[in-house]
């Protein structure tokens, strides 16, 4: 039996004011719904996600996933329906056998925390539900029906938030019946106690952070913070040139007489790329994390390397901004590749074309370069967290 999340991504956001669906924001340089997938990856307690989104939004969502970078925790993406909950309920429909809980969560809640989606899903293990709600703490007045005005004691009022977690069986089965009879909820928990009449608020830390991104007042104040924190990345390579090799740099074979000489496939552009990625977060070297003693990367391909040292990236809570790279070569010619070697770059990268510079250079016949013994590379790179 496994926990699974469902998060919903279909509205539209209408009070945000934005000309997107909101959860395409960007604060500091990632989506909101990056972030709140990222959160729920880094909490290590789900073993999957379901992401609801709206038929229109395939495109942008795609545009995303490649601008940024996939997330493996999504497993299945499905379109959500004319209400919240025909979206959750599409959703839920999309588990597999094997979930017994799921969290089910708003996207434009991207600062969620482990300890709150822990405290929900252990909730709703042990009780069939878990709802993670906030003390209210401004005195609330109820309307009632012939205009008077009552005041209810503050102290037995709870905020809820998403997730809320429930046991699956349950919950669906809610769902059917909600599908069935029409009925009209705000959200699960209000559905979940309709139908049961009971339902669990669990509080945790990190909730008072949790908040829901809802006005356009949300989003400016997230523009007017403070800005994220940047590193810069410097990475140097070189390789002897040899007979019987294939030439690849940045990830295009470019024809030559002879080829770079390495355990890999010695792609000194790429080798000095990762090498500036890993120095920006002090992550050590190549040498560090792929060992030419390791018979697991004999003739790999670096920008399969490459790939694995942006995930080290990502899982840091880190970006790329952009990258620089000078290959330093007396021959072959390689103005010719280099469109192809940004765009193999900006993709392993998870950023646009225009974010990757590649230059090529001779040494005018000096040094090792000049006289067509080897091929030396360097880069830069500016990351922001």
């Amino acid at each position: 039996m496994s926990a699974w999340a469902v998060i919903v991504a279909a509205g539209r956001g209408a009070r945000s004011g934005l000309e997107q669906n909101k959860v395409f924001f960007e604060i500091d340089g990632r989506s909101v719904l990056s972030k709140c997938l990222d959160a729920f990856e880094a909490s290590g307690l789900v073993a999957g996600i379901v992401l609801v989104i709206s038929e229109g939004d395939r495109a942008a969502y795609d545009a995303l996933a490649e601008r940024e970078g996939p997330h493996p925790l999504v497993k299945r993406v499905v379109y959500g329906g004319a209400t919240r909950r025909d979206s959750v309920r599409n959703g839920l429909m999309a588990l597999p056998e094997d979930a017994d809980v799921v969290a089910v969560h708003d996207a434009a809640r991207p600062f969620v925390t482990r300890s709150v989606i822990d405290a929900t899903l252990r909730s709703a293990r042990a009780h069939g539900s878990g709802v993670i709600s906030t003390p209210v703490v401004d005195t609330v007045k109820q309307l009632m029906p012939d205009g008077s005005v009552t005041t209810p004691d503050r102290a037995s009022l709870r905020a809820v938030q998403t997730p809320q977690s429930f046991d699956v069986k349950k919950l669906r089965a809610a769902h059917e019946r909600a599908f069935e009879e029409g009925l009209a909820v705000t959200d699960d928990a209000m559905l979940f106690e309709h139908y049961y009449g009971d339902l669990k608020l669990v509080t945790a830390e990190g909730a008072e952070r949790n908040r829901k991104l809802t006005t356009r007042e949300d989003f400016d104040a997230l523009n007017r913070q403070a800005a994220p924190a940047m590193r810069v990345g410097q990475g140097y390579d070189a390789h002897r040139l040899k007979e019987g090799r294939k030439l690849i740099l940045c990830g295009v074979e470019v024809p030559h007489d002879r080829g770079l000489d390495g355990h890999s496939d010695a792609d000194v552009a790429v080798h000095a790329l990762m090498d500036a990625l890993l120095g920006a977060l002090a992550l050590g070297d190549i040498g560090k994390h792929f060992p030419d003693s390791d018979p697991a990367y004999k003739g790999i391909s670096s920008m399969r390397l490459l790939e694995h040292v942006m995930g080290l990236v990502r899982q840091k809570g880190w970006r790329v901004v952009n990258a620089d790279v000078t290959i330093v070569a007396q021959k072959p010619k390689l103005s010719a590749y280099i469109p192809r070697m940004r765009e193999n770059l900006a993709k392993a990268m998870g950023v646009g074309t225009d974010c990757v510079n590649v230059k090529a250079t001779t040494t005018e016949r000096m040094g090792f370069e000049g006289e067509m013994i080897g091929i030396s590379a360097q880069a830069v790179c500016l990351v922001r967290q």
